[in-house]
């Protein structure tokens, strides 16, 4: 880690010149189970990975913001006092959208209402300082390996520190989640936000999207000798794009029209009913988040009573329905899935948002190599571009570094 500091602070001078006042870092996360439930107040087990967001700051004299990344080129300025959602584009969406949500808690105190930014006061409070930020980051973007819930926690993090708004790391969360929300236009929930910065060693976080307590799970994977691989596919996706808005707003109408709040007030013995009310389309959408809650408490009951060899088949079945029911799946993530499956995997899933991104397949260690070479191979086979596969393990959430 020392060297990615000296890396980070060693961008940071040659964009801003002189040295930070504080480093923090935020890593990504693989979704183990539980996908689209979030958004439907159900449940979720995602685990915070060992790849990592950077960000250096330095309190300015100013209410200038600055913000720069080594993955593009260039330095985007904006004043504090013009910072506003709907001006905010590109990359820099992200940082500065915290910052805007960040602004927003800090104008009412600790207790506004964080999730929907109705903090009392208008305008960015006056004892709030500019800053110069630089991001570094190795998580792949556009993976499903939520690069983005990194950059947001790294920095809702480091000003939360820097501009002494005592927030804490639920209330973060919600930070980030406002920022994709409300700046970025992605209609994301919670939980990838809430795995950055809740995360644990060789731990899932539990998380129960509807009163947002999380629970540490221990895994157990290397007393099993298994790991996570992940394969990323190389095909791209986007929160912000229609498939995913349109994929809430049919959960949303399926819980209208089932006389519900959220789909997390059903359960498998509802599905009968739900299949008489509601059209084909819109009834499988239902059943995969239905299902899927269900899955994710039977993953952390079998990893609880029986270890992680006793998880495959519903990573398994998660895929089916993703792939099936809501139909978020790519013919390259089902043959990365199909393909580790058949090498030996104890279990394959795409993981994250779908339309693209990356699979995860739970591997014995003894056997990662050849999964990974005949999934390289089946690519190769099918014409695709070669994918990018290599090892994550359950690492620690948000931290300051220096």
């Amino acid at each position: 880690m020392n060297e990615v500091l000296e890396r980070e602070s060693g961008y940071f001078s040659s964009e801003f010149g002189g040295v930070p006042d504080g480093l923090w870092s935020a890593p990504g996360r693989v979704n183990l189970i539980g996908e689209h439930t979030d958004y439907n107040e159900g449940f979720a087990f995602p685990i915070a990975i060992d790849k990592r967001t950077t960000v250096a700051a330095r309190v300015r004299a100013d209410r200038l913001l600055r913000v720069t990344s080594s993955s593009f080129p260039g330095v985007i300025e904006v004043s504090l006092d013009r910072l506003e959602p709907d001006s905010l584009t590109g990359w820099a969406a992200y940082p500065l959208g915290v910052a805007w949500a960040m602004s927003r808690a800090a104008a009412g105190g600790a207790g506004s209402d964080v999730a929907s930014g109705s903090a009392a006061g208008s305008g960015v409070p006056s004892r709030m300082s500019g800053l110069d930020l630089a991001l570094t980051s190795d998580v792949p973007a556009g993976a499903g390996l939520s690069s983005s819930a990194a950059i947001e926690c790294a920095v809702a993090l480091a000003l939360n520190d820097l501009w002494d708004v005592g927030l804490g790391r639920p209330e973060l969360a919600r930070i980030g989640q406002l920022a994709e929300n409300r700046v970025v236009g992605a209609p994301t929930g919670i939980m990838d936000q809430s795995a950055s910065l809740l995360g644990e060693p060789d731990h899932g976080i539990l998380l129960d999207c509807q009163n947002l307590s999380t629970e540490a799970v221990a895994l157990g994977f290397a007393g099993a000798g298994v790991g996570l691989l992940v394969i990323d596919t190389r095909t791209s996706h986007s929160h912000a794009d229609g498939g995913y808005a349109s994929r809430r707003r049919s959960c949303e109408d399926g819980a209208r029209r089932l006389g519900v709040g959220s789909l997390r007030e059903l359960g498998p013995a509802d599905l009968p009913r739900a299949a008489a009310q509601l059209d084909g389309q819109t009834y499988r959408r239902v059943r995969h988040i239905v299902t899927e809650n269900q899955r994710v408490l039977d993953t952390v009951t079998a990893l609880r009573t029986s270890g992680p060899a006793a998880i495959g088949p519903f990573l398994n079945e998660s895929h089916e329905s993703m792939r099936d029911d809501f139909e978020i799946s790519t013919p390259e993530l089902d043959l990365a899935v199909a393909s580790a499956q058949g090498l030996g995997a104890i279990g394959a899933r795409m993981t994250g948002g779908g339309f693209g991104g990356a699979a995860i397949a739970l591997v014995r260690n003894d056997g990662a190599a050849t999964v990974a070479a005949g999934v390289t191979r089946d690519f190769a086979r099918a014409g695709y571009a070669a994918p990018h596969i290599f090892t994550v393990t359950a690492s620690e959430g948000a931290r300051r570094e220096l």
